[in-house]
């Protein structure tokens, strides 16, 4: 067993979550389709999300980060 480095990512905007989402999902093996249905969502909100599009919940999120002078790092180990 080789130890893989974790693959982590600066997250600036939803687009660069949505991204780091599809990426960590495909190497998982998932398609959108099975990955919704484990979420209870439809396929068409799961790529909304991959392709970060805008929302007033993001929007408003990432402006309060931005505000607070906040780095939000995420990370797939």
């Amino acid at each position: 067993m080789t130890d893989r480095p974790a693959e982590w990512a600066y997250v600036t905007r939803p687009a660069d979550l949505g991204g780091f989402l599809r990426r960590r999902r495909t190497q998982r093996g998932l398609t959108q389709a099975e990955l919704a249905d484990d979420l209870g969502i439809t396929r068409r909100y799961l790529v909304e999300i991959e392709q970060g599009k805008p929302s007033l919940y993001t929007d408003r999120l990432f402006a309060l980060l931005r505000e607070l002078d906040v780095v939000l790092k995420v990370e797939a180990p």
